[in-house]
């Protein structure tokens, strides 16, 4: 599928947060739109995503000259207090296009010249790895989460086809915590996953979070049903897996092979700590 990119200077990079990322100063996104487009995604409900005239996933904006920008934000956000920073809330800064434009590379390299207090990178993309170099400059002021919501591929073909190989996510999160970075498996959503899930994940990581549609979308599920999510698990005999009991057998399992102090549930796991 072709991919519509469009490009513009932001007029803000840094954008004040509150609600889910209420633990935050600020979120930063070096795009607009994903290209991984996946059908539970809460950003298809958001007015960056509906009033597109295109379907989410099939688009994606560059906000060109994202690093000079932020260059000047930084500074001012820090003379009014600490600024701790999750990247990103509304797109994945590591899809494909960004092999080509390095955008999210240049925001990282302006901001380890003058730090935040603390930087959350989200992403489900292996080409995360590639800046391993940049997140060691931040020392403990750090935390990569990498998206695995499940072991099994065809589950990651049936609702994510367009997102990157369940296996590549999961040698990227092992190169990452390998290089000494402070890591976590987002398991988010909860999608069906075999008794193993957990042993695989404890291979990689040591901290997991866990959330799902009815904690996770910031509509106590409401957003997800209105996506039609739902409709994907009856038709595939999946119905059991959409419910927060799903949510409760996968926590019985993390249980098993991680520490109560290495599991965070919803919206802690992914607060600035």
């Amino acid at each position: 599928m072709k991919i519509e990119e469009t490009r513009k200077p932001p007029s803000r990079i840094l954008t004040a947060t509150g609600g889910f990322l209420a633990g935050y100063s600020h979120s930063l996104n070096p795009y607009a739109g994903c290209s991984y487009g996946c059908s539970y995604c809460y950003v298809r409900k958001l007015p960056v995503a509906m009033f597109r005239g295109l379907e989410w996933g099939e688009w994606v904006h560059v906000k060109e000259g994202a690093s000079e920008r932020l260059r000047k934000e930084l500074l001012s956000a820090k003379k009014k207090g600490p600024v701790t920073i999750f990247m990103s809330s509304s797109t994945d800064p590591y899809q494909p296009i960004e092999h080509r434009e390095r955008l999210t590379r240049s925001l990282l390299e302006t901001l380890a010249e003058n730090p935040p207090e603390f930087l959350f990178v989200q992403t489900r993309s292996p080409l995360v790895v590639r800046d391993i170099d940049l997140f060691a400059q931040f020392g403990d002021n750090i935390r990569i989460s990498v998206t695995i919501e499940t072991d099994s591929d065809e589950m990651r073909k049936l609702f994510a086809p367009a997102a990157p190989p369940i296996a590549a996510r999961f040698a990227a999160l092992r190169k990452l915590s390998a290089a000494g970075l402070q890591t976590q498996a987002a398991v988010a959503p909860v999608l069906p996953s075999s008794d193993r899930f957990a042993s695989k994940l404890a291979e990689v990581t040591e901290r997991v979070c866990l959330d799902d549609y009815f904690q996770g979308d910031g509509s106590f599920g409401k957003r997800t049903e209105q996506l039609g999510i739902r409709a994907i698990y009856d038709q595939h005999g999946l119905s059991e897996w959409y419910s927060p009991k799903a949510t409760a057998k996968v926590l019985e399992r993390l249980q098993a092979v991680f520490r109560d102090d290495q599991i965070r549930l919803n919206q802690e796991g992914f607060a600035p700590s």
